[in-house]
């Protein structure tokens, strides 16, 4: 009986899915569209602000240290979490399987090629993010009860009315909240509960069978999370984010060095196949779109997302979490998603005839296993807290677009519904899910890059009036260092 109904909502998911990706991946010399658009978007803000990914990366360090947090003491900053939380939150929604499962199937599908493009989308990202980021606490606004409401929805409503482009503010925010909600309850809830399930399912043998159970289960952990909203969620995600990284990175860090005599001829091999694919289909052009495709699935640089949580950040100054958002896609994709393919490609899995059979999360769970045999153990672990951090990160983010649409207080129906979707992501199958999730996640580039190039100007504004702050307060700093040692 749950097999045929399984079935069934497989069939249905395939036949939208497949109807939807004729509409979204038009393609132009076998590049979609949509994969060009985010592209040529990062390279306009990287030269509109002057590679902003660089030149503000130290100070972005310095904000999530909390070495900027000084104005949180006073009483008239709204927000509802710290800015140390709110990237600690963002982090997680994009720190999930994308770093794993993803990187497995883009190596997989596009060869070690596909990593060097994976790359470049991460730093393409750190600009897109700048800028969505900053207008989302830009253009939030406050509930009669004291909440916040941000992201993409309302900077292109708002921002765009204020351009003079009212009707087409409200059509692109109605548009990326529907898309966005499509993302929450896809990329960001039924993968990452899929391929969970299927790292477990690698590691303890007779379970595959049972993932409705492993289903219900996870959709009533998930549950009891978000009930508790924003708050609950930035201080468990405050504590998850740092572990799970750090443990992981160890892990990674192990099996490196363990093979370290073959990581120079992994980075030949990733640089040769970026340019000189071996037996991919699509050649050069089919590496580059696995990679970018990747790329943006994992770190979301350019989709808006991000924006929703830093939305809530207790700060004053806009462009300040602009700026410390650059870490984000820094962190998810230069490093993670690197250390990932270094994994998997020095310890040789990925052309090793008897992993053949594996795919996603359990292809990287082989990588660990073939260096520290205890790993993957823990690895299963972490690789259900990733997906469990991420899950109830983007719960948030579908219940503010669920909100802008029908309302706040109806929001627990989303909850409701994305605690179904846990569940079923579980049961379909993976490429059902992961074409279905590419479409919703990059769908909300269209709108959101839209917004954010129209509203560029004012962006461009704000940061060269935060630097000047930023200069007068070290002046100040330093005349009243020099009086104190006059008068010492």
């Amino acid at each position: 009986m749950v097999n045929e109904i399984v079935h069934h909502i497989d069939l249905i998911v395939t036949n939208l899915t497949s109807i939807l990706e004729k509409i979204m991946f038009f393609s132009i010399g076998g590049i979609p569209l949509i994969i060009i658009w985010v592209l040529s978007a990062g390279i306009f803000f990287i030269f509109r602000f002057k590679f902003i990914n660089i030149r503000g990366f130290i100070h972005a360090i310095k904000i999530g240290l909390g070495l900027y947090d000084d104005e949180i003491d006073q009483e008239d900053i709204e927000g509802e979490v710290t800015p140390r939380q709110a990237l600690a939150t963002a982090l997680s929604a994009s720190l999930g399987l994308g770093n794993i499962a993803g990187v497995a199937i883009a190596i997989q599908t596009g060869g070690a090629g596909a990593v060097l493009w994976m790359t470049l989308a991460g730093i393409l990202g750190m600009s897109n993010k700048f800028v969505e980021c900053t207008l989302g606490v830009k253009y939030r606004i406050i509930n009669p009860d004291g909440t916040i409401a941000g992201g993409p929805m309302y900077y292109l409503s708002q921002g765009l009315e204020a351009k003079g482009l009212p009707r087409l503010g409200k059509f692109l925010g109605i548009f990326i909240a529907i898309c966005c909600m499509g993302s929450a309850l896809g990329a960001c809830n039924m993968f990452q509960v899929n391929q969970s399930f299927e790292a477990i399912s690698s590691i303890i043998p007779g379970i595959e069978n049972y993932n409705w159970v492993y289903g219900l289960l996870s959709a009533f952990g998930v549950g009891i999370i978000i009930i508790g909203g924003i708050s609950r969620i930035g201080i468990v995600t405050s504590q998850l984010a740092p572990l799970m990284l750090g443990i992981y990175l160890f892990g990674s860090f192990w099996v490196i060095l363990a093979n370290a005599s073959n990581i120079p001829l992994v980075f030949h091999q990733i640089i040769d196949e970026a340019f000189n694919p071996k037996a991919v289909e699509g050649g050069i052009i089919g590496v580059f779109v696995q990679g970018i495709r990747r790329g943006i699935f994992s770190n979301g640089g350019g989709l808006g997302g991000a924006s929703i949580v830093h939305a809530v950040a207790k700060t004053k100054f806009p462009i300040k979490e602009g700026i410390v958002s650059v870490l984000e896609p820094f962190i998810d994709t230069v490093v993670v998603c690197n250390l990932t393919a270094l994994v998997i490609l020095s310890a040789g899995i990925s052309t090793n005839s008897d992993f053949s059979n594996l795919s996603g999360s359990s292809l990287a769970v082989g990588a660990f296993a073939e260096t520290i045999h205890w790993f993957p153990l823990v690895l299963t672990v972490l690789i259900f807290l990733f997906a469990l951090s991420t899950m109830i990160t983007w719960s948030y983010n579908g219940e503010q677009a669920w909100g802008y649409i029908f309302g706040n207080s109806t929001t627990i129906v989303f909850k409701l519904l994305f605690t179904f979707f846990v569940f079923l992501g579980s049961v379909v199958n993976l490429k059902t899910v992961l074409d279905f999730s590419d479409i919703m996640v990059l769908g909300m580039a269209i709108p959101n890059l839209i917004g954010c190039i129209i509203l560029s100007p004012e962006v461009a504004q704000d940061l060269q009036d935060y630097w000047e702050k930023l200069r007068i307060e070290k002046i100040i700093q330093k005349e009243k260092k020099s009086k104190v040692i006059i008068d010492s």
